[in-house]
């Protein structure tokens, strides 16, 4: 192997490649699923993405000569470490062949990176923060990602392994599917909360989509601020998001419960997009719309969801509003005709929704890795 020149990304034609290496890495792996160009470029641009007002990035290309054979980025989220009270540094759109010496050069980029910056500890893969996709895909490689996460191949966590970076959480995917009903008990016992505790569930109002918004961001922050790695969204980050949703949210399902007209949770399933997404190999032209139609409208493949966000806030939680939320978010994209479902991702520390799950017939079917290593 000839020797490998890791440099740093500093020219739109370098953001491009950085963009498309992984679209070469697995172009003959069916389960690979690109993402949109144009999409990955709004999101890397600091003008465009407010997340860069909490966060100093960097990306790096591994270069044999002219050719492409690995990247990887670095993040320090002053607003994780100012929120958590520690002093870390994460890695992620980290992407290389199964070939060692690439690997450990690019993660020893990455920790010096990062320890120049002050960091104490390295942790990844976060593409950018556990609001995006994050983790090591480490078992379930048999079917393809759904919306909005992460993808690689077997040895690329072994390769991270290998280096020295050590598991410090596992997040979890469980599927559910109209062939495995949800058990009749169930129903009533929501049934029965419901209208015992005086809780509606209602579904989103695209016509006050800026204040419904507003409503989920309240909800979401509320409801996720002791979980593990959790970083509260600020109003244009959250909304930068949303934005980004609009076009593909069907809102019967995002539903929000409401305890005597205040807000106490919130759920958001997406349209599983990538079952479509596949097909148009990161581009939308210059025939990516009309396959992106055709798998979508026309031949009708996205068949499944990805259930996104679940949250209740602390003064509702553990009274089965969670069993509420699945039974009506499950009824929902049946109603829509929707066959199948992921649910992802749970803490595996999260015993509680992990139970509530199981009691609604899903199953862990994949698992994902967040690794550190001390610097």
């Amino acid at each position: 192997m000839a020797k490998v020149e890791v440099v740093e990304v500093e020219s739109s034609s370098q953001l491009q490649k950085f963009i498309e290496y992984p679209n070469l890495l697995y172009k003959d792996d069916p389960n690979y699923v690109a993402p949109l160009t144009m999409e990955r470029k709004e999101f890397f641009d600091p003008k465009k993405n407010p997340f860069y007002k909490f966060a100093k990035t960097k990306l790096f290309l591994a270069m044999d000569g002219k050719k492409v054979v690995g990247r990887i980025a670095t993040c320090i989220n002053y607003h994780h470490n100012e929120y958590h009270e520690e002093n870390v540094g994460s890695f992620g759109f980290f992407d290389c062949p199964d070939d060692y010496e690439i690997a450990s050069t690019l993660l020893k980029v990455a920790m010096i990176t990062l320890k120049k910056e002050g960091a104490e500890k390295m942790r990844g893969p976060l593409n950018f923060s556990t609001n995006h996709e994050c983790g090591f895909l480490v078992e379930g490689f048999d079917t393809p990602p759904v919306v909005m996460m992460t993808y690689n191949q077997p040895y690329l966590p072994k390769l991270a392994e290998k280096f020295g970076l050590k598991k410090v959480m596992d997040l979890l995917a469980l599927n559910m599917s109209s062939a495995d009903p949800i058990p009749d008990r169930m129903q009533k016992i929501t049934d029965h909360l419901a209208k015992r505790s005086k809780i509606t569930v209602r579904a989103m109002k695209m016509s006050d989509f800026d204040n419904e918004i507003k409503i989920a961001m309240e909800v979401y922050n509320k409801a996720w601020e002791k979980n593990w790695g959790f970083v509260p969204m600020d109003k244009d980050e959250f909304m930068f998001t949303a934005k980004n949703l609009k076009e593909i949210v069907d809102p019967d399902l995002v539903l929000f419960a409401e305890h005597e007209g205040k807000p106490i949770a919130f759920v958001l399933a997406l349209p599983n997009l990538n079952q479509a997404l596949k097909y148009l190999k990161g581009s939308l032209f210059p025939f990516g719309i009309l396959k992106y139609l055709w798998h979508t409208k026309i031949k009708n493949k996205v068949s499944g969801v990805r259930i996104v966000t679940f949250g209740i806030i602390p003064e509702f939680q553990k009274r089965g509003l969670d069993s509420l939320m699945f039974v009506s978010i499950y009824n929902a994209g049946i109603k829509k005709g929707h066959v199948d479902a992921e649910l992802s991702w749970i803490l595996e520390t999260n015993e509680m929704m992990l139970k509530s799950a199981e009691h609604m017939g899903a199953k862990v079917y994949k698992r994902y890795r967040i690794s550190e290593i001390p610097l």
